[in-house]
């Protein structure tokens, strides 16, 4: 049987004798195992300082074999050793090079999702460096990437999360496959009573709902929230920002709140959680989710949202640009231009016909990419390359 060895980023903290890891990612490895002929190791990496939604678990009542090494603990034949395919990130410079320990008939398949471009953009956004670092950070970068197209060229396969990455490093790697991240499953998504009701509530001429989730960082361009909504107030526009997350520009965005000469618009919300409560929230009560990222992550936030079946209304980077002109489900504007990212909402605000064109288009574009079609097309792909027949999972 092809042994798969998959390296991920989850975190992990042990104590006891047992360990502690996110719950998703327990789930999600489950579900992989049921499809996977042979029993699944995975390597994870020490050093969580917490797990916010984990639990603890008996190693031993996992559904898959775990392999714990220290933080910054080399990977070599020996960890690769009696796998005939490893799954690994190409993201994650710890996994780079892992084509050199490979043994004959062993393969290797690579899942990256940040291009070389965002990762200089992360770089140079992050405020809590000076310059000097940064451009220590860039020179590093530079070195990490002729690693990384090495790596995609000798694998034997590379899966790609968001067309950005697909479109960069997808001709590197003989075998390559694009795939939408999201964790939308058939329960989750929006039904037609609640986009009904939405559109009812359009044409009635109420204040447009927009809502913003995500890490409150510069990276996702969380500053710009408030300065959109100030536009849209001088704009006349009737609106509600409600803004789910937390990060370094929480207290700023509070502050920023309070400045604004109709504060009650716009609230803070904080961190809650996906299935039960912001799902819910998104599906009921907003009409378009406001994106500022200025950096072309995949960013699994838009398949999300448009699943919930509202609109987007977001900078133009390359992983919006693209997935917009495939599902047709928003608008764009130039990066890092808010005025215009502000005016682009005050012109559809009039417009609930178009509101309605795009939240629909959205709605359909995202089922047609829900977490169960993504994860198989990826599980099939994985197993076309190890030679091997997924097993038949019963519902």
């Amino acid at each position: 049987m092809a042994r798969m060895l998959m390296i991920a980023p989850a975190p992990v903290i042990e104590s006891g004798g047992r360990v502690r890891l996110d719950v998703k990612f327990v789930e999600g490895m489950r579900v992989q195992q049921a499809h996977w002929p042979s029993r699944i190791t995975c390597l994870l990496r020490r050093g969580a300082p917490s797990i916010p939604f984990g639990r603890d678990f008996d190693p031993t009542e996992l559904p898959f074999d775990l392999v714990l090494l220290d933080p910054d603990e080399p990977i070599t034949a020996r960890h690769l050793a009696g796998h005939a395919l490893v799954y690994a990130s190409g993201d994650d410079f710890r996994c780079l090079g892992l084509t050199d320990h490979l043994t004959p008939g062993q393969k290797i398949v690579y899942v990256i999702e940040y291009t070389d471009e965002t990762r200089r953009q992360i770089n140079d956004l992050d405020r809590s460096r000076g310059l000097v670092r940064r451009l220590k950070g860039r020179i590093w970068l530079r070195q990490q990437e002729k690693r990384r197209r090495r790596d995609f060229r000798a694998a034997q396969g590379l899966q790609s999360n968001g067309y950005p990455a697909h479109d960069l490093y997808g001709p590197m790697c003989r075998d390559s496959l694009l795939y939408l991240d999201g964790r939308m499953t058939p329960e989750l998504f929006a039904t037609e009573a609640e986009m009904a009701a939405r559109e009812v509530r359009r044409a009635a001429g109420e204040p447009l709902r927009l809502v913003y989730s995500g890490r409150l960082e510069t990276m996702k361009g969380a500053q710009d929230l408030i300065p959109v909504a100030r536009h849209l107030s001088e704009r006349g526009v009737a609106f509600t920002l409600d803004i789910f997350g937390t990060g370094a520009l929480e207290t700023e965005i509070a502050e920023g709140i309070r400045s604004l000469p109709d504060p009650q618009r716009v609230r803070l919300r904080g961190v809650v959680d996906f299935e039960t409560e912001l799902v819910p929230f998104t599906r009921r009560e907003a009409d378009i989710f406001l994106g500022c990222h200025r950096q072309s992550d995949p960013s699994c936030t838009y398949i999300e949202a448009m699943g919930c079946g509202v609109a987007v209304a977001s900078y133009d980077n390359r992983m919006w640009q693209r997935l917009n002109g495939e599902a047709q489900a928003g608008w764009g504007a130039p990066l890092g231009d808010v005025l215009a990212l502000a005016d682009r909402i005050a012109d559809v605000a009039r417009n609930p016909v178009e509101i309605t064109r795009c939240s629909r288009n959205a709605w359909t574009f995202s089922q047609a990419h829900g977490f169960q079609p993504e994860f198989r097309c990826r599980m099939e792909h994985l197993a076309r390359i190890a030679g091997v027949t997924l097993l038949p999972v019963v519902a």
